[in-house]
């Protein structure tokens, strides 16, 4: 598949990876905030892995809030 320049795309096109990029970097950005504010005790494992993690696409900061966080209840 042959790579399209940004001029190539179509407006509708253009905002669906503005979209997408924006959801990306808020995500990003929301985990690695709350990796930073939240004790180390209320982190499943080292909050520097998670950071880590954080930087893989989607899948890294959904991971996070899936899987990292301990809950608090009770």
């Amino acid at each position: 598949m042959p790579q399209l320049r940004w001029s190539e795309l179509t407006p509708s096109e253009r905002r669906a990876l503005l979209f997408v990029f924006s959801l990306q970097v808020s995500l990003l950005a929301t985990a690695l905030v709350d990796i930073l504010r939240r004790a180390p005790e209320q982190v499943h494992g080292p909050r520097w892995a998670w950071a880590l993690a954080s930087l893989v696409s989607f899948v890294g900061p959904l991971s996070y809030f899936a899987f990292g966080r301990k809950n608090n209840v009770g």
